[in-house]
């Protein structure tokens, strides 16, 4: 497999076992700078394993992880890997409940391993100030950046953590089920927000709400038993019949049940 020119990460024969269970066998995948792409696939496919690899967390024992140009991660420290520009967004929001929308953003840059709000203040003290209020108004929260962040919303607490993230500038976003527990009007402006992060950036979304994945994504790949068993256009992945099989056939079955 040789990866598309330009692209952002690249994983080649990647393998992660966990006591004889293959979270990830043999995986092959790649996606484009400025992409904007979604994971899906069934519990136990690999989606969070694949994104554990990416950021450091996991290393597998087997295979090649490639970031931009020509970067092997598989040497590097999860510290390291965010230094280089993947930021990782997790599927429960961690904000600091008793401080202010401002003081988390500002915070995580503070916390950042490349030192971000310490070399802003260094070239330019009111520099690390705009760039907290340039993120504050990407994810439209500029209004409440007094506000303690215990008193957002469950959606509200998602995008602060979104912005914490994208405020340190990392060339590839990823985020695992952004809209997990949202409302109707939350999740459209959630992806509104993944689209417009994904202007200028790549991101990698894992997500299960699959009336927001026809919605969000432009293509798709589907994860099962640790392997891509399809990759395309929305439209196409969900009429495949292995897709159906695995997958939504199986959701289906469930809701079915329920009632």
């Amino acid at each position: 497999m040789t990866p598309a020119t330009g692209s952002i990460i690249y994983l080649e024969d990647v393998t992660v076992d966990y006591d004889g269970f293959k979270a990830l066998s043999h995986l092959n995948f790649f996606m484009d700078r400025r992409e904007l792409r979604v994971v899906i696939g069934p519990n136990g496919a690999g989606k969070t394993t694949l994104l554990d690899v990416v950021s450091g967390r996991v290393k597998p024992e087997s295979g090649r992880v490639i970031f931009g140009h020509n970067t092997d991660l598989l040497p590097l420290r999860e510290n390291d890997i965010a230094q280089l520009g993947v930021g990782r967004k997790f599927q429960t929001p961690s904000v600091f409940v008793n401080l202010t929308v401002w003081d988390n953003v500002e915070l995580s840059l503070r916390r950042a391993s490349k030192g971000v709000l310490a070399a802003l203040r260094r070239r330019d003290p009111g520099e690390a100030r705009e760039r907290i209020a340039r993120t504050l108004e990407t994810i439209q929260l500029a209004g409440k950046a007094g506000a303690p962040a215990g008193a957002l919303s469950h959606g509200e607490k998602q995008w602060l953590e979104i912005g914490m993230v994208i405020a340190q500038d990392p060339e590839l976003l990823l985020v695992d089920e952004p809209v997990a527990g949202m409302t109707d009007e939350e999740t459209a402006r959630t992806g509104a927000l993944l689209e417009e992060i994904a202007s200028d950036r790549s991101v990698l979304v894992i997500e299960h709400d699959m009336e927001f994945v026809r919605r969000l994504a432009r293509r798709v790949t589907v994860l099962h038993q640790g392997m891509v068993l399809c990759e395309g256009p929305v439209e196409q992945v969900q009429s495949d019949p292995r897709v159906l099989e695995v997958y939504i056939g199986r959701r289906r079955e469930g809701a079915d049940a329920v009632r």
